[in-house]
């Protein structure tokens, strides 16, 4: 199996049991998350290496973050101990036409302000095959925009694969900050991954005439973005997920994946998610999906089709990890969505 190292932030996640709002609660559930953390999560339940880099306060509540990566298997001898706190956020589950909502408290994160200087890049990356990061990481603050772009060119210079998932956050940074950071990042990227909204706000890009809310994708226009992208940017691969919001309860899920080699445009199967349990990592489990899919040898629309899968699957179980097995979203992605009981 292959190597993979993911570096960002893991959160505490404290949200309202079942779908209360946040002013109903008197308790939260707790749990541990964020993108590239999910991501890790993801492979190393498929069977891959994975090594996720991060800091954490040197404190209970950063071992605890610790220890629910290292419960499933990833790797966690190059986290770094210091800097003030955890972040965390707040989540508020949406049901029906009421969405979810998000609020962090992430400001002074020990990731926030941590620099190259607390980990050894040469020993991170050393047989590595693959290394993952996000648009959120270089949106924490200017010092783990820095420590990113000195991840990415340690990383290219042991020449390591690299995937972005784009993940624009409104609550974090403007467009006009993220295409400023974002863009310099790119040259370093052999598969890009996000969504419409990211492609546009990150890099400055339209997908044609899709609307997500109303349920209209021209994947002409997806088409014709991915082409532009690979063009100033030599992506190897570009990679959409398609999420079309009939409500917060009810989702459409499918992607669209360009390669560069071949010129060939391919668009998945469609699942109809419905009732979501919880959709936060959707996206990262989509990631970790794909980048499963073409570490395993895939052509890259069997990559696609078992990311969309795994991902339909995460849509289900609570909590920012996805916890299904490769069986599982193999079964899925081979055409059976019964969800029979397995006896």
């Amino acid at each position: 199996m292959a190597k993979v190292i993911t570096m960002g932030e893991i959160m505490l996640r404290l949200s309202t049991p079942g779908f209360e709002k946040l002013i109903q609660a008197d308790e939260f559930d707790v749990c541990y998350g964020g993108g590239e953390a999910n991501v890790a999560v993801s492979l190393a339940n498929y069977g891959h290496e994975t090594e996720f880099v991060t800091a954490v306060p040197d404190n209970e509540i950063g071992e605890c973050a610790v220890a629910a990566l290292r419960k499933y298997g990833v790797g966690t001898k190059y986290i770094a101990r210091c800097g003030e706190r955890l972040g965390i956020y707040f989540l508020e589950s949406g049901c029906a036409m009421r969405p979810s909502k998000v609020v962090y408290d992430r400001a002074h994160s020990s990731i926030s302000t941590a620099t190259a200087a607390d980990f050894d890049f040469d020993a991170i990356f050393q047989d590595a095959d693959w290394f993952h990061f996000t648009g959120i990481t270089p949106a924490i603050s200017d010092s783990a925009a820095q420590l990113t772009k000195d991840a990415l060119q340690a990383a290219k210079k042991r020449g390591v694969k690299v995937s972005v998932d784009l993940n624009f956050r409104k609550k974090l940074w403007s467009s006009e900050k993220a295409q400023k950071v974002m863009k310099d990042l790119m040259q370093y990227v052999d598969v890009c991954i996000g969504n419409e909204e990211d492609a546009e706000l990150v890099l400055g890009y339209k997908p044609g005439k899709t609307n997500v809310t109303s349920g209209d994708l021209e994947l002409a226009g997806y088409r014709s973005i991915f082409e532009q992208m690979v063009a100033d940017y030599h992506f190897e691969y570009c990679v959409s997920s398609l999420r079309v919001s009939h409500s917060a309860s009810d989702n459409g899920w499918s992607a669209c994946v360009y390669a560069r080699d071949t010129g060939e445009f391919y668009h998945s199967r469609e699942y109809r998610v419905h009732p979501i349990v919880d959709r936060v990592g959707g996206g990262d489990s989509f990631a970790g999906g794909f980048i499963c899919g073409m570490l395993d040898g895939k052509n890259f629309r069997d990559a696609l089709e078992f990311a969309v899968a795994a991902s339909a699957l995460k849509h289900t179980i609570p909590g920012d990890f996805n916890l299904v097995s490769r069986k599982e979203a193999e079964t899925l992605a081979g055409g059976d969505a019964s969800g029979r009981v397995q006896r």
